[in-house]
Formats: C-alpha cells, sequence, structure tokens
C-alpha cells in the first residue's frame, strides 16, 4: 500500500527550495497522491536554458519500494528521452532504484541528465546519431553533428518549453495570412504546438 505520509513529507520537501533546485512537484488530480506532476527547469548552459519541463508521475502501490513512473510531458530533443512519448532511459527509474532515494533525487537527477546527455545508452535513437562519438577518426563529424543536435535541442526549447503568449502565436499566424479564428481553433487543438498548428494549416 502506498505511503502516503511519506508522499506528502516528499511534496513539502521538493517544493520548499523550489528556486534553487529549479524543481517542484504538483498534485495532478485533487488529492490523488498517486499521480503527480513534476517540473524542471531547464539547466543554465545547455541548449534546455530557460524552458520549463513537465513531467507526469504515476506512484505504484508499493512505492517507494518500487521506483515512480516518470514520463517527459513536454517535448524535448535529448537521446535518453523519446521525442514520441516522453519516455525516459535513467538507470535510478529501473533498475538502480533505492527506497533510499526520493522523488526530489529523481527530478534533479532528470534536471542533471539534460546537462549530460549519455548517447550511449539512448532512449531516442535518432536523436542520439547526432551526438554519438563511435572513434576518434569522426571527431570533426561528432563536432558537426553535435552543433545540429543543440541547435535541435534549443529550437524544441523555445517551441515547447517556453510559455508564449497564444495572442502572439494567433497574431503570427494571422500575419502569414491565415483567419484568426481558424488560427485559434487549430492552436486549441494542438494544444499550443505552434509548428504543429502551422502544418495543419497548410494541409487544409
Amino acid at each position: 500500500m502506498l505511503d502516503t505520509t511519506r508522499v506528502q513529507k516528499e511534496l513539502v520537501e521538493c517544493n520548499r527550495d523550489t528556486a534553487i533546485s529549479g524543481v517542484s512537484i504538483d498534485l495532478h488530480d485533487g488529492a490523488n497522491l498517486t499521480h503527480l506532476c513534476g517540473s524542471i527547469s531547464g539547466p543554465l548552459g545547455t541548449p534546455y536554458e530557460g524552458g520549463t519541463f513537465i513531467i507526469d508521475i504515476q506512484l505504484p502501490s508499493d512505492y517507494p519500494f518500487e521506483p515512480p513512473k516518470m514520463q517527459f510531458i513536454t517535448r524535448v530533443w535529448h537521446p535518453n528521452i523519446s521525442s514520441q512519448n516522453g519516455a525516459i532511459c535513467l538507470d535510478i527509474l529501473k533498475d538502480q532504484w533505492s527506497p533510499a532515494l526520493t522523488l526530489k533525487t529523481a527530478l534533479l537527477s532528470l534536471q542533471a541528465l539534460l546537462s549530460a546527455p549519455a548517447p550511449d545508452d539512448p532512449q531516442d535513437a535518432v536523436v542520439a546519431q547526432q551526438v554519438f562519438l563511435s572513434n576518434l577518426l569522426y571527431i570533426l563529424q561528432y563536432l558537426r553533428d553535435y552543433q545540429k543536435f543543440v541547435g535541435t535541442a534549443r529550437h524544441w526549447t523555445e517551441t515547447f518549453a517556453k510559455n508564449t503568449n497564444k495572442n502572439e502565436q494567433v497574431s503570427k499566424l494571422v500575419e502569414m495570412g491565415f483567419p484568426e479564428e481558424l488560427a485559434r481553433s487549430v492552436l486549441e487543438a494542438v494544444k499550443g504546438d505552434e509548428n504543429a498548428a502551422l502544418e495543419k494549416l497548410c494541409s487544409g
């Protein structure tokens, strides 16, 4: 059975120094302690800087003896995070979990993962190909691919992890010649994804 007392203490502890740690946790729906919503600030000096990344957290009934199930809701370009469904490749969320760890520890580990991708243990092979250094003969190619990786990751952060004013998004689409009401409805349908909205509008 879920140790609700511990979970409540963890929530208080995690949210105590959010301004410093850059991580926080809220209830996902009402008083249900098994379904939580985490938030991570993108680390400084990385392509994720300035972004806020939302994490879906589900606690198994035998937590903390089993790891929490975490998944990125915010789309992110990273070799250890699926660009399709937000699945995460991180050892402490699998076989290296310990009851001594906490939800805050897990979120801080995810934040550290954003700072230091591990392309040799990829969740997303497509992204990993851009940062994987196979041997020294390909250093130049790696550097060229790495710059592409950084550029893509930064673009995704700007697109998906920053709170863009919806009116600004609508204005951009209107300037492209789309009717305002249509632009608003399509943005709502794709949950504010400006690129997806543009693709949908262009496809008719």
